[in-house]
């Protein structure tokens, strides 16, 4: 007969996946849903499909080490698992009410180290090499961003287009004896391009959402032995699922604040990175933060976008003599791009908040344009490149104090119930 306090512990793991399912759909179909590329049910029914395949595949690895190798997993006894469920639920809690994204992984991570704190088990060499992955992580996503806004943003930007596509990329001509799917009259190949970048690199964000948090949901109920792997994964998956189909349309609606101002191919490319890092930890069964790769990205992706304005030796010769080089900006992101040989500008692309809140771009894209001519690195106006920045400095400081305080507390708050109390 199942007992009550395992009755408990499910509810506490379906809520985590739950919120998990609500929070990350946004962030990975949000530029979809707002390009008219899927609607809300089939982006809920795409990310419930790769999130189970990520965590049926790689998640399994980081639900092992979370659930039997940072602590043994004889330490998971039922009221063990059950408090550290709690203490990740928590988390997501304190997170919502200050409108910033917790990294539920490492709280999750928290809340055990502190269950091996109190009983003396923690594997410390395990534990550092999750930390130095922590640091390692954030690192390689902010180079990443730098070589790729520097290098290859400038290109792509000019080559592929993203709009607000009205009316869905495809109509059914129905002239013939059979239905036939066709382009609508206001998509070209460049918006078809577009569609399909964005489509695929939001199921790969769902994959990589369900590899690295189907295990903050299960892990300490599989340790306690109280259910498989393969349960894990699935009542983790529903629980995203039923977060995804529910609650996720609101944050659909608004894309998350996170993101809004980021323009969409700089989203996307920042998406493609933080969940290719992630997919690799979790292959590894290091669990870690989605959130705190992409806002790395975002940071590299800018400072390189606006770097272009001079080249590495200019750069270098400025350094030795001691003089001050361009500023650089996240918001060059958005900024346009003006030559120094006097051309026309290219006009920075639509943001995620512009699809998401209907709105237009100014002229709509002209798909057999051909694609505009990228000025070579150290043509650019500086002036140009340093645009309005896209972090407020108190939004952002108050997301990393969170980022920080959440797995404190989570420690903290373990270490002090199995210590003291349990």
């Amino acid at each position: 007969m199942i007992s009550a306090l395992l009755v408990v512990g499910l509810l506490v793991a379906a809520f985590v996946g739950y919120n998990i399912g609500g929070s990350s759909t946004g962030v990975a179909f949000g530029p979809a849903v707002g390009s008219r590329i899927t609607g809300k049910t089939l982006a809920a029914g795409l990310f419930t499909l790769f999130a189970l395949i990520g965590g049926w595949t790689v998640g399994r690895k980081v639900v092992t080490t979370m659930g039997g190798e940072i602590v043994p997993s004889s330490q998971f006894t039922l009221v063990a698992s059950t408090v550290v469920l709690f203490f990740t639920g928590l988390s997501l809690l304190i997170s919502n009410l200050y409108g910033v994204p917790a990294s539920t992984s490492m709280t999750s991570v928290g809340a055990i180290v502190g269950l091996g704190f109190a009983s003396n088990t923690l594997n410390e060499t395990l534990m550092f090499s999750i930390v130095s992955a922590w640091i390692v992580a954030p690192l390689v996503a902010f180079w990443a961003g730098v070589v790729i806004g520097r290098y290859i943003y400038p290109y792509l930007d000019a080559r592929v287009s993203f709009t607000r596509i009205e009316g869905g990329l495809f109509h059914l001509d129905r002239s013939g004896s059979v239905p036939t799917p066709r382009l609508n009259e206001n998509v070209g190949p460049r918006d078809v391009v577009g569609a399909a970048l964005v489509l695929v690199v939001a199921c790969y964000n769902a994959f990589s959402a369900g590899a690295s948090n189907v295990a903050n949901a299960v892990a300490p109920l599989v340790g306690s032995g109280q259910i498989t792997v393969e349960q894990g994964v699935i009542l983790a998956v529903v629980a995203i699922g039923l977060g995804a189909f529910t609650i996720a349309r609101r944050t659909l609606d608004t894309v998350g604040d996170g993101i809004t101002d980021l323009p969409i191919l700089a989203a996307m490319l920042v998406s493609l990175v933080g969940a290719t890092i992630i997919t690799v930890l979790s292959n590894m069964g290091i669990p870690a933060s989605l959130a705190v790769s992409m806002t790395s990205c975002i940071i590299g992706l800018g400072w390189g976008r606006s770097s272009r304005a001079v080249t590495l030796a200019d750069a270098a010769g400025s350094a030795m003599s001691g003089e001050g080089g361009p500023d650089l900006s996240v918001g060059a992101l958005a900024a346009e791009t003006t030559p120094k040989t006097g051309e026309s500008p290219l006009p920075p692309g639509p943001t995620v908040g512009d699809l998401a809140t209907a709105k237009p771009a100014e002229e709509p894209p002209d798909t057999d344009e051909q694609p505009a001519q990228v000025p070579k690195i150290g043509e650019e106006d500086p002036d140009e490149l340093v645009a309005e920045e896209l972090f407020d400095a108190a939004a952002t400081s108050r997301i990393v104090m969170l980022w920080l305080l959440t797995p404190t507390i989570s420690t903290i708050g373990s270490y002090v119930i199995f210590a003291f109390v349990l």
